[in-house]
């Protein structure tokens, strides 16, 4: 379903940017950009003569190329504009100029054309957080942690994500060629991917040995419904044991990463803390469904793909020790981004909070440790094999985690 986005409205997004559908947390406002300002500003204050006599002696001196499109007074405007952002060196805050929030817009519908694959920058490099389930970048053998250094051929050095996204989006049908730096390879792997029209899946479900799966693929509009649903499903098998598998979900809304923790934990259970920097945090609780009942164990299976709202759930069942996280460290995107309309067409993506998990853990940072590591590798992947799936069936059944017949943990399942 399309949401069309009013004038004014605050948007808390729960996820890093997809090539292939961004699932966002929304909360939705009726504060006009000018409210949304703060009142103490004194424009006149600033000395912006500078910015003026740079803007007079481009405009008398500069001598174009032969290919340089000429600037209008808009371009130079917005360009100004992304300059003050970029300099607050975040990669979630960003300006969008028209062509880019209409992009947007289309983002949120979530189906276009694309690749299906979600980016994020870590350590100042554009990194792939997940190729998302059933896509052609997950057919094309997009890892978690890729690093993209080149996207047909244009170096992504400096180049922030909306960028990134710009450059991988196109026709569908359409090829574009990734180049990226792979843990373990040598060599830098181009990656040829065609464009397809991109429709997110939600979920799946299957049974294993007395052992109920879940695979969430992400917090989209339908996430709450469809895994209620699933919890039915899981409730008429009998089973008494359930993998939620929350590998390579990048996000989504966070009013389903709160409403589907309010499956799993009592009323009033604190889910994450939006903390601002300054005064009192916004603590989210748990509506207390509880349809899941503390006599079921319960594994969270996580990787470098799991970001922001899985990040949000899989912390908040650890530290109320109601699920044991098995995989390996998450994405670590814990950053709340409010959209505010500049002009009618353009708008300021802008980083106004970071999520903490109930006891305190940003997810900015490091992201979340599993409380049993267990990889996957490339090479686990092509033979079409899953040991950290294995691990946590293997967990639940036995109350004991083998690797390599080596016991890593002797512990019984949290309940």
């Amino acid at each position: 379903m399309r949401l069309s986005l009013p004038r004014s409205f605050m948007l808390l997004i729960a996820a890093s940017a997809f090539i292939a559908g961004v699932l966002f947390g929304v909360n939705l406002g009726t504060r006009t950009p000018e409210a949304q300002a703060d009142p103490s500003f004194d424009g006149t204050a600033v000395d912006l003569a500078p910015v003026w006599k740079a803007w007079a002696l481009l405009d008398e001196k500069f001598v174009p190329a032969t290919t340089t499109e000429p600037l209008s007074t808009d371009d130079k405007v917005w360009g100004m504009i992304e300059g003050l952002a970029a300099k607050y060196d975040d990669p979630y805050t960003t300006f969008l100029p028209p062509r880019e929030s209409r992009q947007f817009e289309e983002d949120i519908s979530g189906s276009f054309g694309g690749v299906g694959i979600e980016i994020g920058i870590r350590n100042g490099i554009l990194t792939v957080v997940a190729p998302l389930k059933g896509t052609p970048g997950e057919a094309a053998g997009i890892m978690p942690g890729d690093r993209i250094v080149h996207i047909d051929g244009v170096p992504t050095k400096d180049m922030s994500i909306d960028e990134a996204v710009d450059h991988i989006r196109g026709t569908i049908g359409t090829e574009v060629v990734l180049t990226v730096a792979r843990e373990g390879e040598t060599e830098f792997l181009d990656i040829p991917i065609v464009r397809d029209n991109i429709e997110i899946p939600t979920l799946d479900t299957e049974e294993r040995n007395g052992v109920f799966i879940i695979s969430l693929y992400n917090f989209g509009g339908t996430a709450q419904e469809e895994l209620r649903a699933a919890l039915r499903s899981f409730v008429d098998s009998g089973d008494k044991k359930l993998v939620l598998d929350l590998r390579g979900n990048p996000g989504g809304y966070l009013v389903a990463a709160v409403d589907i923790a309010s499956y799993f934990l009592p009323l009033g259970k604190t889910v994450v803390v939006e903390d601002h920097g300054d005064g009192e945090p916004l603590v989210h609780r748990s509506k207390g469904y509880n349809v899941v009942g503390s006599e079921i164990d319960i594994a969270v299976l996580i990787d470098g793909g799991s970001a922001s709202a899985s990040e949000i759930l899989a912390g908040a069942l650890q530290d109320h020790e109601r699920a044991t996280l098995i995989g390996s460290q998450t994405f670590g995107k814990g950053s709340v981004q409010e959209l505010v309309h500049v002009t009618d067409d353009t708008s300021l993506k802008i980083t106004v909070a970071r999520w903490l998990t109930p006891d305190g853990t940003s997810l900015s940072y490091e992201g979340l440790a599993p409380d049993y590591a267990v990889e996957m590798t490339a090479e686990d992947m092509v033979e079409g094999r899953d040991p950290q799936l294995d691990a946590a069936v293997e967990f639940l059944r036995t109350g004991v985690l083998e690797v390599d017949t080596l016991t890593v943990g002797t512990s019984t399942p949290s309940r």
